[in-house]
């Protein structure tokens, strides 16, 4: 049997962390005593590694203020994610459920491509009780930012799948764009931060959870 791998992005797809994102985006800006960035700039970065993603929110900024704020971000995540718990970045709907489906299908692996860093990842996947689902984990700490396609081919190597037998699941055009640069099928969810219309590189687009394990069985039999 052909072994199948679905990669996840994480926030935007699987969990809805946008408001922890504006906070802590909001309390660096401050911090330095500067403008903070309007919600929707905020939510347009969701995916790049912190450094990317300052430098496209400030990319008038030195390099140092800039390396401040990525620093300022990680604390006051990281002391709005011990405050709440999962809380802070709560499993959208039907995600857990979507996850036990998959894990039951015979040859077919779970794997994560995220922005995050190794450390938010442990943290957010114990939190949510999730660490039996993932053979491959992948995150911004080893590659380059999204959409270099660093992390699905780790992921490919790593479970021992080809890109054929591979699809990104992810909310935003990082994670298509990433995922046409590995040679992998994008699938788009549109539940997320990215607007529909910037999903272009996604082979499909879906609108919900429930509709994802029949989403990727088309991909498979229709790959073009």
């Amino acid at each position: 049997m052909t072994q199948r791998l679905v990669i996840f992005d994480v926030d935007g797809t699987l969990v809805d962390s946008q408001h922890s994102i504006v906070a802590a985006m909001t309390a660096a800006f401050e911090a330095q005593g500067l403008a903070v960035p309007d919600r929707g700039a905020i939510l347009s970065i969701v995916g790049l590694s912190l450094d990317h993603a300052m430098l496209r929110l400030a990319p008038d900024l030195a390099l140092d203020i800039r390396a401040q704020l990525v620093e300022g971000y990680r604390a006051a995540y990281q002391a709005h994610r011990l405050a709440q718990g999962a809380a802070h970045s709560p499993l959208f709907p039907g995600t857990l459920e979507m996850l036990e489906d998959l894990a039951a299908q015979p040859g077919l692996v779970l794997g994560v491509a995220t922005g995050k860093s190794r450390r938010g990842l442990d943290a957010l996947i114990a939190a949510h009780g999730l660490e039996r689902y993932f053979v491959t984990t992948q995150v911004a700490d080893d590659h380059p930012s999204k959409p270099h396609p660093g992390m699905i081919l780790a992921a490919l190597e790593e479970a021992d799948v080809l890109a054929a037998d591979a699809v990104m699941v992810g909310d935003t055009s990082y994670d298509m764009e990433m995922a046409s640069a590995a040679g992998v099928a994008g699938l788009g969810v549109s539940w997320g931060y990215h607007p529909r219309t910037a999903l272009t590189a996604a082979r499909r687009v879906i609108d919900r959870i429930a509709d994802l394990p029949l989403a990727l069985n088309q991909i498979w039999k229709d790959p073009t």
